[in-house]
């Protein structure tokens, strides 16, 4: 952990700037951004500003590649998630721009969605190890899953979410819910810290690595981005009644004290389903059951704010 800030502990000396212009705010933030970045006197010494969100994880290697110090990427969760495969147990940190319509990753390490406040903590900020969630061999950030969070990732337009930014994801939620099925689902822990789960009727599996997700809801009161493990909420299908008490324990943190949800701390778990169900890593559809979820302890060096403490 640096306790000198960034921009003058002397071990920066080129920084690579990527920036995703399609994300919600990317457009008008790039050009501020590199200013202001320069003026906080970090050395940018590359400047990508991407229309096209899939070449972000080939630039973001070219610029490790390169052998640049720090990487700041402005984007969405699903821009982080995208690229954290490039970073993962490397040893260049992610400085990071939050453009998106939640930025649950920002929330989470306490990064200020201003521009101006963010290039300040990218500057002043210091540098931490926090895990990253891994699902087969695709790393996240914040959460994987099954069910209704997959239908909502479905439901979720880009034009939806530049129109009504943050609202896009209960308006998403309840359009994935009137077309929701619910599903069986056997969870299994290969370290032994849990019993074999079996569920016969289910709306949706939630394995989260960070501390928020889904525009701001919370995995557990205690949960963490650093505490090497994941946190995993299985709730049962029920409903609209059941879905409005289950929003809220979502918003709160207490979704554990309902009926609706059992709740699980561990390493690992291996997730079989009935009939086989695609797999949302941080929005994006990438994977299918049955698969294997796993924490990647300390995987990712970041920049956060110097008050940032224990990953929450």
């Amino acid at each position: 952990m640096k306790e000198v800030p960034i921009a003058r502990d002397g071990s920066i000396t080129r920084v690579a700037l990527v920036v995703n212009t399609r994300s919600r705010t990317g457009s008008r933030a790039y050009n501020r951004a590199l200013e202001l970045l320069r003026g906080f006197g970090l050395p940018i010494t590359s400047a990508h500003p991407l229309q096209d969100p899939t070449r972000l994880p080939e630039t973001v290697q070219e610029a490790v590649d390169e052998g640049n110090d720090l990487v700041v990427v402005g984007g969405g969760d699903g821009t982080i998630s995208s690229i954290v495969d490039m970073l993962a147990h490397r040893e260049v940190p992610l400085g990071l721009l939050p453009l998106g319509t939640a930025n649950d990753f920002a929330r989470t390490l306490h990064v200020p969605t201003d521009l101006e406040q963010a290039c300040r903590t990218i500057a002043h900020g210091k540098i931490v190890d926090i895990d990253l969630g891994l699902s087969g061999n695709n790393y996240y950030a914040n959460r994987a899953s099954i069910g209704l969070g997959a239908s909502v990732a479905k439901a979720m337009s880009p034009a939806l979410k530049k129109r009504i930014g943050a609202l896009a994801y209960p308006v998403a939620t309840i359009r994935a819910w009137f077309d929701h099925k619910p599903f069986f689902a056997r969870l299994t822990f290969p370290d032994g810290d849990h019993e074999p789960q079996e569920y016969p009727s289910l709306m949706q599996i939630s394995v989260a690595n960070g501390r928020y997700y889904g525009g701001g809801q919370i995995a557990a009161q205690d949960s963490g981005i650093d505490d090497s493990t994941l946190d995993i909420s299985v709730i049962r299908h029920g409903g609209y009644r059941e879905l409005v008490t289950v929003a809220r324990g979502f918003r709160n943190g207490n979704l554990l004290n309902t009926d609706q949800a059992d709740f699980f701390r561990t390493r690992r778990v291996r997730v079989e389903t009935t009939p086989k169900m695609p797999v949302n890593i941080d929005g994006e559809l990438v994977a299918h059951t049955p698969q294997d979820l796993s924490v990647a302890r300390n995987a990712l060096h970041v920049i956060v704010p110097r008050t940032w403490v224990d990953g929450r």
